[in-house]
C-alpha cells in the first residue's frame, strides 16, 4: 500500500507538471481575450445591439463579435504603422502631437507615456536589456534587477558618477517593483538575458536557464 501510493504521488506531481503550464496559459489568453475585447467592442457601436448582444440585445457581447472586433483593432494598427512609415504619416502624427501638447493635462500625460514607451523601445538605450544582482532588501541578501538607465548621475549632486537605475521587480508578479539608484560597481551581472529573468522571477526561483525541474521523479527540462 505503501508503495501503491508512493507511485500515485510521483504520477500525480507528474501530471501536474505536464498540465498546469498548459492550463494557465489557456487561463492566461482567456483573461487577455476579455479584458482587451472589453475595451475594442467599442469599435461595434454602428451595429444593432440586436446582432452584436445576446438575450435580443440586452445580454453581454456574443464572443465572435468580440473576436471581429479585436480583428479589427489589431488591423487597424498595423494600418497605423504601415502610415507611420511614409512621409504623409508622420506629418499627421507630429501634427496629433502638437495638438495633444495644447491641450491641458492631457498633455502632461501624453508626454510622460510618450517618454516612457522611448524609453522602453530605443534601440540606443540600454534599458531592461542588463540582468544583475542587487543586495536588497538588506545587507547579505540579493534581488534579481534590470538596469534601465545610466544617465541618473546628473539627477542628485550626491549620486555618485558611476550611480545606475535599477529596477528591481516583484515575483512573481513582474509588472510591479522598486526603482533602486545603486553605484555601478556594487551590482553583480548575470550570465543570462532579461527574458531569462523575467522566466526566473515568474517561476518563483524554480526555472533557470539550463536548469531541470523535477516532479515526481520526472525530470522536465526547462528551455529558456
Amino acid at each position: 500500500m505503501k508503495k501503491l501510493l508512493s507511485g500515485s504521488q510521483a504520477d500525480f506531481l507528474t501530471g501536474l507538471a505536464v498540465v498546469l503550464p498548459v492550463g494557465v496559459s489557456f487561463a492566461l489568453v482567456i483573461w487577455l481575450f476579455g479584458t482587451v475585447s472589453a475595451m475594442t467592442d467599442a469599435l461595434l457601436f454602428f451595429l444593432p445591439r440586436q446582432w452584436t448582444h445576446a438575450d435580443a440585445g440586452v445580454g453581454g457581447v456574443r464572443w465572435y463579435w468580440s473576436a471581429a472586433a479585436l480583428g479589427v483593432t489589431l488591423l487597424l494598427f498595423v494600418a497605423i504603422g504601415r502610415l507611420a512609415r511614409y512621409y504623409v504619416g508622420r506629418k499627421l502624427i507630429e501634427l496629433l502631437d502638437l495638438v495633444l501638447s495644447k491641450v491641458p493635462l492631457l498633455n502632461k500625460i501624453h508626454g510622460t507615456l510618450k517618454q516612457v514607451n522611448e524609453a522602453f523601445t530605443s534601440s540606443s538605450r540600454g534599458s531592461f536589456k542588463k540582468v544583475v544582482l542587487v543586495e536588497y532588501p538588506h545587507p547579505g541578501s540579493y534581488s534579481i534587477g534590470f538596469v534601465t538607465s545610466e544617465e541618473v548621475r546628473g539627477v542628485c549632486p550626491e549620486l555618485g558618477a558611476d550611480t545606475v537605475a535599477v529596477f528591481v521587480p516583484t515575483t512573481p508578479n513582474p509588472t510591479s517593483g522598486f526603482l533602486l539608484m545603486v553605484p555601478e560597481h556594487r551590482l553583480k551581472p548575470m550570465a543570462m538575458s532579461v527574458s531569462e529573468g523575467v522566466k526566473m522571477l515568474i517561476s518563483l526561483g524554480a526555472v533557470t536557464p539550463g536548469h531541470e525541474v523535477r516532479a515526481g521523479g520526472t525530470a522536465i527540462r526547462s528551455q529558456s
